[in-house]
């Protein structure tokens, strides 16, 4: 592995709470000036948050709230200090809900986690996250370019032809979702290629401890990292493997879901975070996740906060294949047809890949018609069955993950 990313990773207790006690006030009289957050912090003096025990008292954002104060002509709510046009690109997520991205150094926040993988110049990087609106492939190249390694944005897809120029090239790193790697692996050796691949820097789904062995058996280092399309890179995995390093551009506090509570240390709870993103200042952002903080330090000798990594969600929002399922996306299922009267998306595994299933209730209809619809709102292709009215759990659940975690 090499070294560290800079010298932020290695800071001492004390010169990691002077710095925050520098940039959170301005972080947050920036927040208060946006029109985005309509009065939220008008009771509270930015001079007096300048640690995480007085950001607790500020209250929470979640992703719904910024859906909520988006609209046409004002893709980002009044909570970025540019206007749209002032960024390098414009995202669009599931809801629809839009993000801003820039191309200042690792505006993402990237490098330090492929700085950890041991990523950097002479190699080249198949960047096999999406670079269709959403934007997990432009984090990751942003990243690599902080490294400065070289980047095929290769996207999903199309993998005898991911297997071809991955020899042709000479790849020798991974970006993407944790499974996708093993669909281009299984491909290669099909097709009697061996590849170079012996590192993998991995999100957008849970890392499954025997998928890792799998590729450690093959010779390839898998790391896996933490980030959302708002506040990009939160977390990361070092060489040592034991928790996840919090990133030193964000502030992330464990509270009791649904509330803006920091939970007693070491308990499971909602992670929320501040970024000290200048451009997009999100003050104590709700993401949904669950997570724990570890205690102690890791041995890899970053110093920053370590958590256990992602534990599920407080809510039934469930990440399949890298894409979140939303309770909401699965209500506009049953609206899309008179014949369902209830759904349910069962989250599963098949060997080492996602599978989703759509179990629905219908009184008539076909399951290609349905299929059709499950694509178009869910964003993801699964298996359809229907089942007869009244046969689904009266639990609640909309989404069912029955994926063991390990």
């Amino acid at each position: 592995m090499s070294g560290y990313f800079d010298e932020l990773e290695t800071r001492s207790a004390d010169e990691r709470s002077a710095a925050l006690a520098k940039a959170l006030p301005e972080q947050v009289a920036r927040a208060k000036g946006l029109p985005g957050y309509d009065g939220r912090l008008d009771d509270f003096d930015p001079a007096q948050v300048v640690d995480a025990a007085t950001l607790s008292r500020l209250p929470v954002i979640r992703k719904s709230d910024l859906g909520a104060v988006q609209d046409a002509g004002n893709p980002f709510g009044g909570l970025t200090t540019r206007p749209a046009s002032g960024f390098a690109h414009i995202f669009q997520s599931p809801g629809p809900i839009y993000e801003p991205g820039g191309i200042e150094h690792d505006w993402w926040r990237m490098g330090r986690f492929l700085n950890a993988c041991g990523i950097g110049r002479g190699d080249i990087v198949q960047n096999c996250f999406g670079y269709h609106l959403t934007p997990a492939g432009m984090i990751f190249e942003s990243g690599a370019r902080a490294v400065g390694a070289a980047v095929l944005p290769a996207g999903t897809g199309q993998t005898e032809l991911q297997v071809t120029a991955a020899r042709d090239i000479g790849t020798t790193a991974y970006a993407g979702t944790p499974d996708y790697l093993k669909v281009i692996l299984d491909k290669a050796d099909e097709m009697g290629v061996k590849l170079a691949i012996t590192k993998a820097a991995v999100g957008g789904g849970a890392l499954f401890p025997s998928l890792r062995q799998e590729y450690a058996d093959r010779g390839i280092t898998c790391l896996q990292s933490y980030a959302t399309a708002d506040l990009g890179n939160i977390a990361y995995e070092s060489d040592a493997m034991e928790g996840m390093i919090v990133d030193e551009g964000v502030i992330v506090e464990i509270v009791t879901p649904g509330t803006g509570d920091p939970v007693a240390p070491g308990q499971v709870g909602e992670v929320v975070v501040t970024t000290l993103n200048p451009d997009y200042p999100l003050i104590r952002f709700a993401t949904g996740d669950l997570s724990a903080v570890m205690e102690g330090t890791s041995p890899c000798g970053r110093t920053n906060m370590r958590i256990k990594g992602w534990m599920g969600r407080a809510d039934q929002t469930t990440k399949i294949k890298g894409m979140f399922v939303r309770p909401e996306q699965v209500a506009q299922l049953v609206a899309k047809h008179n014949e369902i009267s209830r759904a349910r998306v069962i989250a599963g595994r098949d060997g080492e890949m996602d599978v989703m299933t759509v179990q629905i209730e219908a009184s008539g209809g076909s399951e290609e018609a349905f299929g059709r619809t499950v694509a178009e709102v869910l964003k993801l292709k699964g298996k359809v069955e229907i089942v007869a009215p009244g046969s689904l759990p009266n639990d609640g659940k909309v989404i069912e993950d029955t994926r063991d975690y390990g």
